[in-house]
């Protein structure tokens, strides 16, 4: 393929144009006879045609590239590499796509925008981190990314080259790189070195940073920082070094240019009363001599207090200010750095100083002397400032800034100078000084920055000046030119390098590509005889000047081609350097290459006060240059010479072109878009100048000269398998398909190479490819229309004739229709005819009917309302006259009655009062007698008593029991009465004494038998009529006294009420408290002998030899169920029980608890007496029950019956007060548990007497009623005596277990005697809060009291438990010795007992075992909390959690907590709480990288959070539990901090479960939602023109992810978060929260990475991600998670899918706006303008489209906030929020898994 071909008839290319260098033009006519014809648009858009005459082919313009490769992110991927292309290529970007950023090969170039852009903020540094340089859009970022990533990989050292003039941005762009390095480099050293390198930047912009006509900000110096890592990549340090600062700045500034910006700083805090003592404020202090470009003095005009005008070195450009910059807010910012940086504010102050004494040092006037001699007047305040603030001699330095001394042999001289030459040397100190402080700065920065290792590796910025020419260019442009002559020597051999390296990489044949070298001019500047040679040599010189060094350049340098002389000049000379030919001016060279100060100078600031400048000058740094020089235009030779700045600085060019050349180096190249400093306005004047000057277009040249385009085989295929046939296609063999492929296109072999994996391209045939394929796309287009035109019209003519015989034949049906219709309307008029006149005959009829109707209907109504209205009033006047009557009947029995009630009513006043006198006398005689009766009573009580003896002397029992019962009765209701009348309870004490001093008296009396039996008779019936008379009289008596009382009742009120009642209750509580110790002494030796009788009944079956069923005792306690009430109480009222309970038959169906037992075991059975069997009945023992015991029970009954009439009483008197009502419930609660004993004791009872009857027939059952047969041989004799000395024996083991167990007995009395004082004092206490209705003392101490004996009660069930188990031994233990002795023969031991036989044929009771009720708590041992901690939490692993009940562990440790609530430890539950936090946090942070752990103790954390909730007590959280769950609520602990506690554990869990979500699905992102092509046949491959990244390193993932497989194995990881977050229990709402949090984070990556890379916006591109986003939302359907709202969170990047779709016209404006409502202004904007169409089928975005949107959606962005962001922020967090989820689970329902091995916890 010839260049020819390419030139035809509508050919795009490039002309020249003197403004806009190159402008677009259009063949005509096809290229030939070497004349080309273009058409177009000249500045005012008029069409112009010319013709160009061209010699021959090279000369031919240039050709434009193909739309589609026009706003590529890779200058180097356009098919046409030339000047044109690469200009227009960035004004599209960088003008329509706002685009700053552009790849050129290896080099990122940066066009200043002159605006804010939102896209260097921690989203975007995320964004890039971990992509290769060419995967994103260009960015600075990218080249750093690639820098940090070759420094990890390779472990070289890395350096990245920021260049560019003025203006263009280089500074800013140093700055960014260094904080994407700060940002990823993850160091958490305590010197936050970071930080510190940030904060370096404000200070060196101060200092070294300055206005000039091209930049606000423009850097006076270059710079090199070195960021110093450790192994691990993060910074550890920094070194900076500086070159070349431009201190000529310092004393004099062009037009509209400043000084430094520190001095303006100064003064602009001065301004504001800040830092007086510098004296900036004094307004007459400060004149200027000199302005402009003078150097002699002028009169200073009139200063303004504490202006920079009031300076003659701040004035000169007569540019103080820059818009938009306040410099006092920048002073601030310095300080500030400053500080961070380790200089103090003494330290500052002096620096401050020195930059004062400068501007002070510049407003001396000199003055001119006597012939040439100079002066300073002695009035110069100035210049005693300068000596104030600089801590120097006044005198000193005015004699040495007017003179100068010169050293001739051993002679020393002191000259006076000139008014110019103490002008340049005062000018000269102030640059030195500044020097100095700027050195010094610099200096203890990098001491702040240097690390205390020895760095592992580090990353160079270079922030340098770029090439500058000037009308007129000095010293600094020739030092500045010079340098980037080096570094773009440098860079041409690093590109030309990796060209080459890319050729042999890919095994391809290549030529020497050769490039511009610029050697030769370096040579020129540097090497012998050169330019700085003879400029060194001049300076050495006594009398050399600039002209004559000048002069030596015309005649040494014209041997070099780079080097010329103007020709009208011969103060200047020209060189020839890469970029351009630069004139320099001679003046200054010589003088600024020396950079004198004079030495007497230097020793005055030595000399000085302030330890700053005295350091300044007297500290030689290594490697600076001495300070003693001498300043001597005309003198004599120096003995001391230093290096001149010229050598100085080619010294540390070459050091650092070293370093450069020892690290692998990244390039950026600046770009200043304009000289006005417009936003996005592209001068393509300039910026042709700047891309020749930095390079970029060397680097095109150098890709042109040999392959530029370069496809791997894959996307080459995709994009051209439109140009060969299917019989071509080797789906195995792509290469060779691709060889085919071209083959048939380009023919000669020399525009392209086949590599290893990929082809290579000369310029141009892509784009020559492109239109191969465009046009057999178009010849398949005319094709496909061909046939698609033939069958629309063939289609079309079949419709028309269809349509024609469709309408014949409806015609004719409509006309056929039309006839028949016209009949049947001729038919149907007649019959309307005849049906209306029949009609309207009828109407007639039927309205005469009517009328004649309606008159009669009138008439006979007016006539029937006549007839009723006279009927209504004769009824109305009857009723008036019955009414009328029957008031005055009834008004005269009115009268009538009235007057008999009022004469009733006397007459029964005087009958009632009569009455009630006589009522009086008969009560008054009631008294009488019941006081005579009081000493009969007393006798009758005497007398029952002797009877009683005498009935024991002569062994009635049954007569002496008779009466007794009925004595009792009696004395019970003689008792009842006495008490009724006397309103006392004090009568039952007396009553008892007197029965203890009755029965002394009868046992004294018991000879007097017959006495007491006839006395007994005759007292029984007097007793008998007494009582019936005393009764008749207590009744009548006891009516009236019931009407009295509720009158008084009604007078006293409630306050007498509660006291009577409290005196009753105190005393029945005493009398209570007597009786129950009497009635326990008695019942315990009967329980220590009803053991001997089990011992006996064990050894008699023993000797029987009958086997027996056994069952043993229950330890069950049901101390649960009587939860409710202190355990005191029920202790107590268990020891009430009246009944005999066996021990051998308590087994499975004993409701014993364990405190009943324990009072059981502790009764005194002292009082009970053994009496030996009767006579005639061996087999049978009876026991006397004792009479006090019968009355006891009587007494009990009978207090119990007054204590319960009392409650009632007092609840009913108190009906409003809640704490009684409670207390009445608990205590009507114990009575039915005490009752309930009481019955069980009675079965009991009939067990044991059944047992006894067993016993008794024992002998009749085994040989009837011959028992002596058994002794017949007289055997048993024999035996009784072998045995005795058995039985002995064992009577003393006996006795010695007996005496183990009274000593157990006695502390069990003295437990017993402990508890029953806590008793009373709780009663007292119940009492005192009963009977108080507002309660003087708080409720809490009722609660806290109970609670204390609660958990007394619990610690002394354990020892009660151990004690019982003690006992049963010792139980056992005698029935074994008693059988011993049964079966030995020696009978019944002395102590044991029998019980009374029952009826045989009585059946035996049934006892079952009750259910246990658990009050859902767990006790454990203080001691082994750390042990329940690491079995619950360090050692339970997710694998045994999941076989377990969601949430056990948060169950046990509540269970646990409610336990140490229950008992009321605060220092138990503090404890319990705080291993609990510890012990999840330390879990948590071992296991961090552990998914299922994490979301383990999430579910754990929430759950123990929510049981906080649901039993705190708070109404809140208690509308769902039950009653049980209400009741096992926390009683003394508000555990609410420890709550907050929890939920911020479960937030810093719930965002690591988060992070470990993120961190799985983040590499999965990009190719399941971006990458991923599931739709066959659309392709979404770029457009073309692809070139990879020449030096980039390729990002090699740990587990590439192949996108065809991404989107299933995103979807996997989704399923398996679900399920396993489901596993564990998480509650559903978090879950909801936990997925829209990770749908978000895909949203925000996906959509940041579509918003960086432009090859992904395209149409086919948006269809796939759309696609690939519906499995999303339909897994989200799956899982029942749309509802919720997590799909929501997708919504932007389904929008930038639906953008990218979107038709783009102006109609479509305002339903794009209304579709992107979640994508911001600038997102929609970017995804417009990063939108390429897939081929030249498709249109591009128009700019006015993309401006309508912008100005539609201003309306918007003026409502929100985050419209400037760009990228999404992908550490966004929605708020966290734990709804309150109660468990419906019962806490006594849960059990312990035998797997945990907690046996120290005891379910309670």
């Amino acid at each position: 393929m010839s260049v020819r071909e390419l030139y035809v008839k509508g050919a795009r290319v490039w002309i020249p144009d003197p403004d806009q260098v190159w402008r677009c033009a259009e063949l005509t006519k096809d290229y030939k006879n070497n004349i080309v014809a273009v058409v177009y648009d000249d500045a005012q858009g008029v069409e112009r045609t010319e013709d160009l005459v061209v010699k021959n082919d090279e000369e031919l313009p240039p050709l434009r590239n193909p739309d589609i490769l026009i706003g590529e992110n890779d200058l180097t991927s356009l098919s046409y590499l030339h000047e044109p292309a690469v200009l227009y290529n960035l004004q599209v970007r960088f003008c329509n796509q706002n685009a700053i950023y552009t790849y050129c090969g290896i080099v990122l170039v940066a066009i200043n925008p002159y605006d804010e852009m939102p896209i260097y903020g921690p989203d975007t540094i995320s964004a890039y981190r971990g992509h290769s340089m060419g995967d994103l859009d260009p960015h600075i970022f990218a080249v750093a990314e690639e820098a940090f990533t070759q420094m990890e990989r390779e472990n070289k050292d890395q350096s990245i080259i920021v260049s560019g003039e003025s203006g263009a941005g280089k500074t800013v762009s140093a700055k960014y790189a260094m904080r994407y390095f700060a940002t990823i480099s993850g160091s958490d050293s305590e010197t936050q070195i970071e930080k510190k390198i940030l904060a370096s930047n404000p200070i060196m912009e101060a200092i070294g940073n300055a206005k000039t006509t091209r930049n606000d900000n423009s850097s006076r110096f270059g710079k090199y920082i070195e960021l110093d890592f450790t192994p691990s990549y993060s910074i550890m340090g920094a070194n900076m070094r500086t070159y070349l600062l431009e201190k000529s700045r310092v004393v004099f500034q062009a037009p509209d240019e400043r000084n430094y910006h520190i001095f303006y700083q100064l003064c602009s805090a001065a301004e504001q009363g800040k830092l007086p003592h510098l004296k900036l404020r004094k307004p007459m202090r400060f004149h200027y001599l000199n302005q402009g470009l003078q150097e002699g003095p002028m009169v200073a005009s009139k200063p303004r207090k504490g202006h920079q005008d009031n300076f003659h070195y701040l004035k000169q450009g007569s540019s103080p200010h820059i818009d938009g910059v306040d410099d006092a807010e920048d002073f601030i910012e310095t300080c500030k750095a400053f500080s961070l940086l380790g200089i103090n504010e003494g330290m500052q102050e002096q620096i401050f100083r020195i930059l004062a004494g400068i501007l002070h040092l510049g407003n001396v006037v000199l003055e001119e002397g006597n012939g040439d001699s100079s002066a300073i007047s002695t009035g110069d305040k100035s210049l005693k400032t300068v000596s104030e603030l600089l801590g120097i001699d006044l005198e000193d330095i005015r004699k040495w800034l007017c003179n100068r001394k010169i050293v001739s042999g051993r002679e020393v001289f002191t000259k006076p100078m000139t008014l110019t030459e103490a002008v340049f040397s005062r000018d000269a100190l102030s640059k030195h000084i500044y020097a100095k402080l700027f050195d010094w700065i610099v200096t203890q920065i990098n001491k702040c920055f240097a690390a205390k290792a020895k760095p592992y590796r580090f990353i160079g910025v270079l922030d340098i000046y770029g090439f500058e020419t000037f009308e007129i260019n000095s010293f600094e442009q020739f030092c500045i030119n010079y340098a980037n002559e080096k570094l773009q020597q440098q860079f041409n051999q690093h590109v030309f390098k990796l060209e080459q390296e890319e050729y042999v990489k890919e095994q391809i044949e290549w030529e020497f590509i050769n490039f511009y070298d610029n050697q030769p001019c370096i040579d020129l500047i540097e090497s012998k005889l050169g330019i700085l040679d003879l400029l060194d040599e001049e300076c050495r010189m006594p009398r050399g000047s600039d002209q004559s060094w000048v002069e030596k350049l015309y005649d040494k340098c014209k041997k070099w081609e780079h080097f010329s002389k103007p020709r009208l000049s011969n103060t200047s000379f020209l060189i020839a350097h890469f970029a351009d030919k630069v004139g320099y001016e001679c003046a200054g060279f010589l003088e600024k290459n020396r950079d004198t100060v004079s030495e007497e100078q230097i020793n005055i600031l030595k000399s000085s006060q302030i330890a700053l400048v005295h350091s300044l000058f007297t500290e030689k740094e290594k490697g600076a240059p001495p300070t003693k020089v001498k300043v001597l235009p005309t003198g004599s030779k120096s003995k001391q010479m230093k290096k001149t700045v010229g050598s100085q600085f080619r010294d540390s060019l070459n050091l650092l072109m070293m370093t450069l050349n020892s690290t692998t180096p990244h390039y950026v190249r600046c770009i200043k878009p304009n000289d006005e400093k417009m936003a996005f306005t592209f001068d393509p004047t300039r910026a042709i100048q700047q891309l020749r000057a930095c390079g970029v277009l060397e680097t095109v040249r150098i890709s042109a000269a040999g392959y530029p385009s370069r496809w791997t085989y894959n996307e080459f295929f995709c994009r051209y398998r439109v140009l060969c046939n299917s019989k071509d296609i080797k789906r195995n063999d792509m290469r060779l398909t691709c060889e085919k492929i071209i083959g048939n296109m380009i023919n000669d072999e020399d525009k392209f190479k086949f590599g290893r994996t990929k082809i290579f391209f000369r310029a141009g045939q892509v784009a020559y490819m492109e239109k191969l394929r465009a046009d057999r796309l178009s010849a398949c287009g005319v094709m496909i229309q061909k046939h698609v035109r033939m069958f629309l019209h063939r289609n079309r003519y079949r419709t028309m004739r269809k349509a024609a015989v469709t309408i014949q034949k409806y015609t004719r049906g409509l006309k056929a229709r039309r006839h028949v219709h016209h009949i049947r309307r001729t038919a149907a008029a007649i019959k309307i005819q005849a049906a209306i006149r029949g009609w309207v005959k009828r109407v007639q009829y039927k309205r005469l009917v009517y009328t004649v109707t309606q008159l009669q209907a009138h008439a006979r109504g007016a006539w029937a309302r006549e007839k009723y209205q006279h009927m209504r009033r004769v009824r109305a006047a009857i009723i008036i006259q019955k009414n009328v009557r029957m008031w005055q009947a009834v008004y005269h029995y009115k009268m009538a009655m009235r007057g008999m009630i009022t004469l009733q009513g006397l007459v029964r006043c005087f009958l009632a009062k009569k009455q009630l006198k006589k009522l009086k006398i008969e009560a008054r005689s009631v008294e009488h007698q019941r006081k005579l009766n009081k000493g009969l009573e007393n006798k009758i009580i005497s007398l029952q008593q002797k009877l009683t003896e005498a009935k024991l002397e002569v062994g009635n029992v049954k007569t002496y029991k008779e009466e007794i019962v009925t004595l009792k009765e009696q004395l019970s209701e003689m008792k009842g009465v006495e008490t009724q009348l006397k309103n006392s309870s004090n009568r039952v004490s007396e009553l008892e004494a007197m029965v203890a001093k009755l029965t002394q008296e009868v046992e004294a009396e018991r000879g007097e038998k017959m006495d007491v039996l006839s006395e007994k008779e005759r007292a029984e019936k007097e007793n008998r009529e007494l009582v019936e008379k005393l009764n008749a009289e207590n009744a009548k008596l006891t009516e009236e006294l019931m009407n009295a009382k509720k009158e008084e009742a009604k007078k006293e009120g409630e306050e007498l009420l509660k006291r009577k009642y409290e005196a009753e209750k105190q005393q029945m509580i005493m009398e209570y408290s007597e009786e129950k110790s009497s009635y326990q002494r008695l019942l315990k030796e009967f329980n220590r002998l009803e053991q001997k009788n089990e011992q006996l009944e064990e050894q008699m079956a023993k000797m029987t030899g009958g086997n027996s069923h056994k069952r043993t005792a229950s330890n069950v306690s049901n101390l649960s169920g009587a939860s409710d009430a202190p355990t005191e109480l029920v202790r107590d009222d268990a020891s009430e029980f009246n009944s005999i309970i066996v021990d051998d038959d308590v087994g499975y169906g004993s409701v014993r608890s364990r405190a009943s037992e324990a009072s059981d075991n502790s009764r005194n059975l002292e009082s009970i007496d053994w009496g030996s069997p009767q006579k005639g009945d061996t087999s049978e023992i009876r026991i006397p029950v004792p009479e006090k015991l019968q009355e006891l029970e009587m007494e009990n009954a009978k207090l119990k019956d007054d204590l319960n009439r009392l409650r009632k009483s007092i609840a009913d008197s108190e009906p409003q007060n809640n704490r009684i009502q409670e207390f009445m419930k608990q205590f009507e609660a114990l009575q039915d548990e005490l009752e309930r004993r009481r019955e069980e004791c009675i079965q009991l009872r009939t067990v044991l007497a059944n047992r006894a009857h067993d016993l008794r027939s024992l002998t009749q059952s085994s040989y009837g009623k011959d028992v002596d047969i058994v002794n017949e041989d007289g055997e048993l004799a024999i035996a009784y005596q072998t045995q005795k000395q058995v039985n002995r024996q064992l009577e003393d083991e006996l006795k010695s277990e007996k005496q183990r167990h009274r000593e157990a007995e006695t502390e069990y009395k003295s437990e017993l005697d402990r508890l029953r004082r806590d008793n009373d004092r709780q009663q007292k206490l119940l009492a005192q809060n009963l009977t108080k209705g507002g309660g003087s003392q708080p409720e809490t101490l009722l609660q806290s009291e109970i609670m204390r004996l609660t958990s007394e009660n619990l610690n002394l069930q354990g020892q009660v438990d151990n004690l019982t188990e003690q006992l049963k031994k010792y139980k056992r233990s005698l029935k074994a010795y008693a059988k011993k002795i049964k079966e030995s023969g020696g009978g019944d031991p002395p102590d044991l007992l029998d019980v009374a036989a029952t009826t045989e044929g009585e059946a035996m009771p049934v006892i079952r075992k009750k259910e246990r009720d658990y009050m859902g708590m767990f006790e454990y041992d203080r001691r082994e909390e750390m042990q329940i901690i690491r079995v619950l939490i360090y050692e339970l692993k997710p694998r045994v959690a999941v076989t377990f009940l969601p949430g056990l562990p948060a169950y046990i440790l509540f269970m646990c907590i409610r336990h140490t609530d229950h008992i009321n430890d605060d220092e138990k539950v503090r404890s319990l709480l705080n291993n609990i936090v510890n012990g999840v946090k330390r879990v948590i942070k071992k296991r961090h990288e552990d998914l299922d752990s994490t979301v383990l103790w999430l579910s754990n954390t929430l759950r123990l959070l929510h049981n906080l909730k649901q039993y705190s007590g708070d109404k809140a959280f208690q509308a769902e539990n039950t009653v049980k769950q209400n009741e096992q609520s926390l009683k003394n602990f508000d555990l609410s901090e420890y709550r907050q506690v929890l939920s911020d554990i479960a937030v810093w869990i719930y965002n690591g479960v988060i992070k470990l979500m993120e961190e799985k699905v983040q590499p999965l992102i990009v190719p399941s939602i971006l990458e991923h092509e599931a739709i066959a046949g659309l392709s979404g491959n770029k457009p073309g023109g692809m070139r990879g990244r020449a030096g980039s390193v390729a990002r090699e993932l740990e587990s590439p992810v192949e996108p065809q497989k991404a989107l299933d194995l995103l979807l996997k990881e989704m399923t398996q978060f679900y399920r396993t977050l489901a596993m564990f229990g998480t509650d559903p709402e978090l879950i909801t929260q936990v997925f829209r949090q990770i749908f978000y984070f895909i949203c925000a990556g996906s959509l940041n990475n579509l918003l960086l890379r432009k090859d992904m916006c395209h149409w086919s591109k948006g269809m796939q991600i759309r696609y690939n986003l519906s499995h999303l939302e339909q897994w989200t359907r799956d899982m029942r998670l749309h509802e919720a709202g997590v799909t929501d969170t997708l919504a932007p990047i389904i929008q930038a899918a639906q953008l990218l779709q979107a038709r783009k016209t102006d109609d479509d404006v305002n339903s794009i706006c209304d579709m992107c409502d979640k994508l911001s202004v600038s997102q929609i904007i970017k995804i417009l303008n990063l939108y390429t169409p897939a081929d030249e089928f498709e249109e591009r975005v128009p700019i006015s489209f993309i401006h309508k949107i912008q100005n539609k959606l201003q309306e918007r962005a003026e409502g929100e906030q985050a419209q400037a962001t760009l990228l999404m922020n992908t550490k966004f967090a929605f708020p966290v929020r734990f709804p309150f989820n109660p468990s419906s689970i019962h806490l006594e329902d849960i059990e312990l898994p035998e797997s945990l091995n907690l046996v120290m916890l005891k379910k309670v």
